[in-house]
């Protein structure tokens, strides 16, 4: 009985826009036992953040593009950025929920509507550029400022991979004429 009304309730969207915020205000979270200072959870909210959003943006750049150097860019993003968010999951401590899919929705809301031209331009400038300034910001700061030895070392190991995704926008940017 439990089993019908939970797939009532989802078919019928009533369970999923509150599980939707659940998962996304526990992102980070962690047991009593196992509490995880602030700067590191802000780290793994933004970093998985980051990278969801690369992986979501990327689907619509295959799909919204036509431009075969912004899809390219679209399929090296989607697959680094997967292998980073394993990495993150990986280095989170024992108890510490890493969202699986914590997007954000407003750049995605803001490039679904576009086609051509106009998604490539929105997609170097909000993903490509934008983003990965962000998520340079985010990775950086959790290297000085983390406490945690694990999620220290992956935000390392991740850098140099962050700093070329941003150097391959930058040059996309530039071969396409997109301006920040």
């Amino acid at each position: 009985m439990k089993r019908i009304t939970a797939i009532a309730a989802i078919c019928c969207g009533l369970a999923a826009v509150p599980q939707i915020v659940v998962a996304q205000t526990q992102a980070a979270s962690t047991t009593a036992a196992n509490p995880l200072p602030s700067p590191d959870k802000d780290f793994v909210q933004a970093a998985s953040m980051s990278s969801s959003t690369e992986i979501d943006a990327a689907k619509l750049a295959s799909k919204n593009s036509s431009d075969k150097d912004v899809k390219s860019f679209a399929h090296h993003m989607m697959l680094d950025h997967t292998k980073l968010t394993m990495q993150l999951k990986m280095a989170a401590p024992h108890g510490v929920t890493v969202p699986k899919d914590n997007s954000d929705q407003a750049v995605l809301d803001s490039l679904k509507n576009l086609k051509g031209k106009d998604f490539d331009t929105a997609y170097i400038q909000k993903v490509g550029l934008q983003g990965h300034e962000q998520a340079l910001t985010a990775f950086k700061k959790q290297i000085s400022d983390g406490q945690n030895a694990d999620l220290k070392k992956a935000a390392q190991k991740a850098l140099p991979t962050i700093e070329e995704h941003y150097k391959m926008a930058q040059d996309l940017a530039a071969k396409k004429g997109v301006t920040q």
